[in-house]
């Protein structure tokens, strides 16, 4: 690894140091301290080409945004302060521009700077090249309408159907649709914003708050946020709208809808225990709060990371807390992702590998290790069913891409990712390996990291001697498709009580008497393995002893919904077109269209009709994948 003469590498003992002060509902005093520098990696596999910038010729070190939300025209307006590092000789900058629209670019001083956007590249945008000279500071006037990564709600969207709601999503790359920088995972920067929305709206980030509240002319409030330690521009995160906040713990809280708030408090009251047992395991929770958002259904995703305010689906909320692995996942990322992050996203399973077993640690610790044992199950059906898909030399199932390959789903970053590491757990013992585990996130602090470098630190830390290294097989695991041979394989007792449900439902139609007992994780196998081809008669009898459509938790009605359209059962398919009316989840939406698509013309008649009245709510994240299924039009 080369690091830029420039860029500043922090010591262990500064960083821990360094988590600032706060106080309950995402509140910080202003640090005194320099802000930190992260460095660049300028191998070449940590080279990011979904960037236009060249950090190695100049790079961004903050961004400090000044803008105004405007509900009405759906569009962001103001200013980013861009701070500036360069290598000696360097002239210009290049920053990413995906559809923002620059009024004006200045020094510090307020000299005008010459600029040029050039040409497009589908999916990367335009780069916008910036002649700074001399200056280490740059001032973009700007405006961004109609950006990807914002999700602009009307009240009839809100649970409360008063007031408007907007919320960003800014991975991988769709940041720079809305902020002026340098978009790339691998360039850390730190970040404040001021951000003015109307009156009575809250807006909340993923940075602490500074101050108290500002009055702005025109019945307008301003709300100050700051992150004072270098963070991959993905995480910059904004959410504006009717909602309230609820203390869980001295350090946790929750934000929701005033409607959501008292149901999204009670499946979250664990959150405490979960920071306190992901810090026993892997060191201190460094950044301060650890304050969550349950968003409104329209969010595409289970969760997102964004430091200090996790965004939420309300679709995790199932009344038993059998959905918190999510919480847990997004918890764990506040080390791997979050505090170590992926240079490249070609190394996207160093945040998610990684974060998928330090989330079954988490859940082991604080729900026992039967239902750890059951989650981790269901992870490894899910890389045996993409692996039967794809094939196991398919190059897309290798941990480390270049990019290029077509992916082949979540069952490859997150699932085999994580069982990379619990295979290496098992072979050298959970006392080292947690050693080692922690070493690395203290010595990658707020840094970026590619496979190779993990790989190396594994060799130099972990491995003892060449024995082990062999029967580890790290470079195969990270850089070889398929599944190693010396995989952990899951506890097959894990599900033995399941699995024999399962066969004897397939063999003469035996349902579970204990159905309302079994967890939810027992309840997903069941149906995610009986038998796929079902009459309408066997449909019928499965729902009505089950009572799969009354069920309160989305992810099991998701999965009695995509066996009903995959055999065209008329009755489930009114609670379908609800379901995909009232939830953006892609995880959920994007299958179930898929299954109504394959069902020919009978199935393309409902999804084209369904689609017609709910892509205006979905998120440009959900609304990509079925665009190209259906079109945009239904």
């Amino acid at each position: 690894m080369r690091i830029l003469p420039f860029a500043l590498s922090l010591s262990v003992a500064t960083i821990a140091l360094a988590t600032g002060g706060c106080t309950v509902n995402n509140q910080k005093a202003v640090s005194d301290e320099a802000p930190q520098v992260a460095p660049i990696l300028t191998s070449e596999d940590a080279i990011d080409d979904q960037t236009f910038a060249q950090p190695q010729v100049a790079r961004v070190t903050h961004v400090d945004l000044d803008v105004e939300l405007n509900f009405e025209d759906q569009s962001v307006e103001g200013e980013a302060v861009l701070d500036v590092q360069a290598a000696d000789g360097a002239k210009e900058i290049i920053l990413d521009n995906d559809g923002y629209t620059v009024r004006s670019i200045t020094d510090g001083k307020g000299k005008p700077l010459k600029y040029e956007l050039g040409e497009a590249v589908e999916g990367k945008g335009r780069p916008l090249t910036i002649q700074i000279g001399d200056a280490r500071q740059i001032k973009i006037a700007y405006s961004a309408k109609d950006a990807d990564a914002l999700q602009w709600l009307s009240p009839e969207q809100t649970a409360g159907g008063e007031y408007p709601y907007l919320f960003s999503q800014g991975q991988a790359i769709l940041n720079r649709t809305w902020i002026p920088t340098q978009d790339s995972p691998g360039i850390r920067q730190t970040w404040k914003a001021r951000i003015v929305a109307p009156k009575p709206l809250d807006v909340v980030m993923s940075g602490l708050k500074v101050g108290e509240v500002e009055d702005v002319d025109g019945n307008k409030r301003a709300f100050t946020f700051e992150m004072d330690k270098p963070v991959a521009p993905y995480l910059i995160a904004i959410a504006a709208g009717d909602i309230d906040f609820r203390e869980l713990g001295p350090r946790t809280g929750v934000w929701a809808e005033p409607a959501v708030l008292d149901r999204a408090a009670e499946e979250l009251s664990d959150t405490e225990q979960l920071v306190e047992a992901a810090e026993a395991l892997y060191g201190p929770y460094r950044w301060g709060r650890y304050d969550m958002i349950v968003l409104p259904p329209a969010f595409p995703y289970g969760g997102m990371e964004n430091p200090v305010m996790t965004f939420l689906t309300p679709t995790f909320i199932a009344g038993d807390k059998s959905n918190n692995g999510l919480i847990a996942h997004e918890l764990a990322h506040s080390w791997s992702g979050n505090l170590v992050t992926n240079a490249v996203w070609g190394d996207g399973w160093l945040n998610e590998g990684v974060t998928s077993y330090f989330e079954n640690r988490i859940v082991e610790a604080v729900y026992g290790k039967k239902r750890a044992e059951q989650e981790a199950a269901l992870a490894y059906a899910n890389i045996e069913e993409t692996l039967a898909d794809v094939g196991e030399d398919a190059p897309g199932t290798a941990l480390h891409t270049d990019g290029k390959e077509d992916l082949v789903g979540s069952a490859i970053a997150y699932d085999k990712g994580s069982y990379f590491l619990r295979t290496v757990e098992n072979i050298v013992g959970r006392e080292r390996f947690d050693a080692w585990l922690r070493q690395w996130f203290d010595n990658h602090a707020f840094q970026p990291a590619t496979s190779a470098m993990l790989l190396a630190d594994m060799e130099k830390n972990l491995v003892r001697d060449e024995d082990e290294a062999k029967r580890l097989m790290l470079r195969e695991w990270i850089y070889e498709p398929g599944l190693p041979s010396n995989v952990a394989k899951p506890d097959p007792k894990a599900f033995a009580d399941v699995d024999n449900a399962v066969n004897a439902y397939a063999k003469n139609g035996t349902l579970p008497k204990n159905w309302t007992e079994w967890t939810s994780a027992e309840r997903q196998r069941f149906l995610d393995n009986i038998p796929k081809k079902r009459t309408a008669e066997q449909l019928a009898t499965l729902n009505d002893t089950l009572k799969l459509d009354q069920s309160g938790n989305n992810e099991e009605l998701f999965l009695w919904l995509e066996l009903a359209l995959a055999n065209r059962y008329e009755p489930a398919v009114p609670q379908a077109e609800d379901f995909l009316a009232r939830i953006g989840r892609a995880k959920f939406v994007r299958p179930l269209f898929t299954v109504l698509w394959d069902q020919g013309e009978w199935g393309r008649a409902i999804a084209r009709h369904t689609y017609k009245k709910t892509r205006p709510g979905y998120h440009a994240v959900t609304r990509g994948g079925i665009d190209a299924l259906i079109g945009k039009e239904g």
